[in-house]
């Protein structure tokens, strides 16, 4: 794919992002708490995770294993920090999960979807596209190396602490739901959503790209509307209890 293409390729996944966040704010994507009957077919929330999840984390694998660039140090870092994330939310993330829940196999192949192309466009821009003298080893001295890599870490950690908070609301046996009070879950209900924001924020930054940065519009996309399906349903549940939290950026919405 050539540059002109790739551009094209990229400006066309930004127009979808901007659909799909319209969209997300009068339907609800049936997983979790939303999910219903009307979604159809469904799997084990376990296995749709990981068959949802993979494919990213493969598909940088081929791009980065093909590329003349692989061992080249700063193409080898954005690598190892990007498998680093999708490891976790392929292969550990569903593992972690309680209950038995499940997934409707059409928001699972939409998943996987949205993730091959977000893989091609990030490991084609970085092992194929990007200019050859971009990447070299100046780039770990830039500011935007250093604050993207301390968002990206922090986003990570916010997100994983979250992760951990919700899966110990109940104690085993419990089917009750309970609303998260602990972590950033004091000032927003969806503090996981917030960390994983502020990670792929810094990842935006850190490679200072327009693949990146289409990554992070993506992501705000579909978990902003989920945020405040969320706080209204918390509302719902929970009424007077919410306080004062916001949806998922603290002291803002």
């Amino acid at each position: 794919m050539n540059i002109d293409t790739f551009n094209s390729f990229c400006g066309a996944m930004a127009l979808i992002a901007l659909f799909v966040f319209v969209a997300l704010y009068f339907v609800k994507a049936g997983y979790g708490i939303f999910r219903t009957q009307s979604w159809g077919l469904a799997i084990n929330n376990k296995i749709a995770w990981v068959l949802m999840e993979a494919p990213v984390f493969l598909t940088m694998f081929c791009l980065w294993i093909g590329s003349e660039r692989r061992f080249q140090l700063v193409p080898l870092i954005f690598f190892l920090l990007f498998q680093l994330h999708y490891f976790q939310r392929s292969f550990v993330f569903p593992f972690l999960l309680k209950g038995k829940s499940k997934m409707p196999i059409a928001i699972m192949l939409m998943g996987i979807l949205f993730n091959i192309l977000n893989g091609y466009m990030q490991g084609q821009w970085i092992f194929y596209l990007a200019p050859d003298d971009l990447y070299v080893t100046q780039w770990l001295t830039t500011p935007q190396f250093w604050i993207g890599l301390c968002l990206f870490f922090g986003g990570m950690f916010i997100n994983l602490q979250s992760d951990y908070i919700i899966r110990h609301l109940r104690k085993p046996g419990d089917t009750k739901h309970y609303l998260p009070a602990k972590g950033l879950y004091r000032y927003v209900t969806s503090a996981n959503y917030l960390g994983e924001l502020i990670e792929w924020g810094g990842w935006a930054i850190l490679t200072w790209s327009l693949p990146g940065l289409i990554f992070f519009w993506w992501t705000f996309a579909n978990l902003v509307p989920r945020a405040n399906a969320i706080w209204h349903r918390y509302l719902e549940e929970f009424g007077s209890e919410v306080g004062t939290r916001k949806r998922i950026f603290p002291f803002i919405y």
